[in-house]
């Protein structure tokens, strides 16, 4: 077998023997069902998982994941997991959470070539292209990038809370949607401070946030 995929298994084991000794009932209470009080949208990239960063257990946050935690309106898959976070696990509170040294953000920033990836990230070049003129501004590379991963979360926001899932939820109960950014290279979590709740004028909320 090969190593790299052995040491998949043998880290199973391992946590599995890790979580009983710990407690003995771990995987009965899990079995019995998830009552999350979170959904988290993230990013596909593999240094930010969810639990890990917010030091929560498993069952406590809901999590979907694409390049560049993207909320697009005809993705099924995105609006199939909305849609049972928030009509069937009742969650409290919506996460859209980016990370700095985006991979996705990169591409779509500097015109890169990347087969079926660039119908994806069209999405993100549709939000430099209405940001242009602040982003042209930022001289430094970097923080232009690091800019429009924000500029993406607050987008992603507006997104989630445009859908008719989150809009029908709001006319029943509250429901809260935040904005975030991880930095890989600090393990901190960036509140962008966009939430919304569905009673404030969005409009208002991200004129006074997009510095």
């Amino acid at each position: 077998m090969e190593e790299s995929y052995k040491r998949l298994i043998d880290g199973n084991r391992r946590f599995a023997l890790t979580k009983k000794f710990e407690d003995p009932e771990y995987f009965k209470k899990l079995s019995l069902g998830q009552k999350p009080e979170y959904l988290w949208i993230g990013c596909s990239d593999s240094r930010v998982p969810a639990n890990e960063v917010t030091s929560t257990e498993a069952g406590q946050i809901f999590v979907h994941r694409n390049v560049a935690n993207l909320v697009v309106h005809t993705d099924m898959s995105m609006l199939t997991v909305l849609d049972y976070a928030v009509n069937f696990l009742k969650v409290k509170h919506i996460v859209v959470c980016g990370h700095y040294g985006c991979g996705g953000i990169n591409a779509a920033i500097n015109n890169q070539v990347n087969g079926i990836a660039d119908n994806w990230l069209l999405n993100i070049k549709n939000v430099y292209n209405k940001y242009s003129g602040e982003l042209q501004e930022i001289k430094d590379p970097d923080k232009r990038m690091d800019k429009l991963t924000e500029l993406n979360v607050i987008e992603q926001v507006r997104n989630i809370a445009k859908t008719s899932i989150v809009q029908k939820v709001w006319s029943e109960r509250p429901l809260h949607i935040h904005g975030w950014v991880y930095g890989i290279n600090s393990g901190l979590i960036s509140d962008l401070c966009v939430i919304h709740d569905g009673q404030e004028d969005i409009e208002e909320i991200y004129r006074y946030n997009i510095k």
